[in-house]
Protein backbone atom coordinates (compact mmCIF):
# COMPACT_ATOMS: atom_id res chain seq x y z
CA UNK A 1 0.00 0.00 0.00
CA UNK A 2 2.87 2.32 0.78
CA UNK A 3 4.53 1.66 -2.58
CA UNK A 4 1.27 2.45 -4.38
CA UNK A 5 1.01 5.75 -2.49
CA UNK A 6 4.61 6.63 -3.34
CA UNK A 7 4.02 5.72 -7.00
CA UNK A 8 0.88 7.86 -7.27
CA UNK A 9 2.64 10.71 -5.50
CA UNK A 10 5.54 10.53 -7.96
CA UNK A 11 3.12 10.54 -10.89
CA UNK A 12 1.33 13.59 -9.52
CA UNK A 13 4.65 15.34 -8.90
CA UNK A 14 5.95 14.86 -12.44
CA UNK A 15 2.63 15.26 -14.31
CA UNK A 16 2.92 19.04 -14.85
CA UNK A 17 6.39 18.61 -16.35
CA UNK A 18 5.08 15.98 -18.74
CA UNK A 19 2.44 18.33 -20.13
CA UNK A 20 4.59 21.48 -20.27
CA UNK A 21 6.67 20.81 -23.34
CA UNK A 22 9.38 23.28 -24.33
CA UNK A 23 8.74 22.86 -28.07
CA UNK A 24 5.22 24.27 -27.97
CA UNK A 25 3.46 20.92 -28.03
CA UNK A 26 4.71 19.84 -31.46
CA UNK A 27 4.92 16.13 -32.15
CA UNK A 28 7.66 14.12 -33.80
CA UNK A 29 6.77 15.45 -37.27
CA UNK A 30 6.27 19.04 -36.30
CA UNK A 31 2.93 20.73 -35.98
CA UNK A 32 0.00 18.36 -36.52
CA UNK A 33 -2.88 19.24 -38.80
CA UNK A 34 -6.48 18.12 -38.53
CA UNK A 35 -6.05 15.87 -41.58
CA UNK A 36 -3.06 14.09 -40.02
CA UNK A 37 -4.96 13.47 -36.79
CA UNK A 38 -8.02 12.26 -38.73
CA UNK A 39 -5.92 9.87 -40.82
CA UNK A 40 -4.19 8.44 -37.74
CA UNK A 41 -7.52 7.91 -36.00
CA UNK A 42 -9.00 6.16 -39.06
CA UNK A 43 -5.97 3.86 -39.10
CA UNK A 44 -6.49 3.21 -35.38
CA UNK A 45 -10.18 2.45 -35.94
CA UNK A 46 -9.24 -0.01 -38.70
CA UNK A 47 -6.41 -1.60 -36.73
CA UNK A 48 -8.43 -2.93 -33.82
CA UNK A 49 -11.09 -4.80 -35.84
CA UNK A 50 -8.30 -6.23 -38.01
CA UNK A 51 -6.44 -7.34 -34.87
CA UNK A 52 -9.59 -8.99 -33.50
CA UNK A 53 -10.14 -10.73 -36.85
CA UNK A 54 -6.58 -12.07 -37.05
CA UNK A 55 -6.57 -13.28 -33.44
CA UNK A 56 -9.99 -14.91 -33.91
CA UNK A 57 -8.78 -16.75 -37.01
CA UNK A 58 -5.72 -17.97 -35.13
CA UNK A 59 -7.90 -19.17 -32.24
CA UNK A 60 -10.30 -20.89 -34.66
CA UNK A 61 -7.41 -22.72 -36.34
CA UNK A 62 -5.96 -23.81 -33.00
CA UNK A 63 -9.37 -25.06 -31.82
CA UNK A 64 -9.79 -26.95 -35.08
CA UNK A 65 -6.44 -28.69 -34.55
CA UNK A 66 -7.32 -29.46 -30.92
CA UNK A 67 -10.62 -31.07 -31.89
CA UNK A 68 -8.92 -33.05 -34.66
CA UNK A 69 -6.41 -34.41 -32.14
CA UNK A 70 -9.23 -35.30 -29.72
CA UNK A 71 -11.18 -37.07 -32.48
CA UNK A 72 -8.05 -38.97 -33.55
CA UNK A 73 -7.41 -40.08 -29.95
CA UNK A 74 -11.01 -41.22 -29.62
CA UNK A 75 -10.76 -43.16 -32.90
CA UNK A 76 -7.50 -44.82 -31.78
CA UNK A 77 -9.09 -45.81 -28.49
CA UNK A 78 -12.11 -47.36 -30.25
CA UNK A 79 -10.07 -49.16 -32.90
CA UNK A 80 -9.33 -52.82 -32.17
CA UNK A 81 -5.92 -52.50 -33.82
CA UNK A 82 -4.72 -50.12 -31.08
CA UNK A 83 -6.14 -51.83 -28.00
CA UNK A 84 -2.90 -53.57 -27.12
CA UNK A 85 -2.11 -57.15 -26.44
CA UNK A 86 -0.85 -59.80 -28.82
Amino acid sequence: MISLTVFVGALLTFAPAAFARADGGQGWWGESTDKQITDVMFITIGFFPALVLVLSLIQWRLDKRKHARMDAAKARKASPDWRGGW
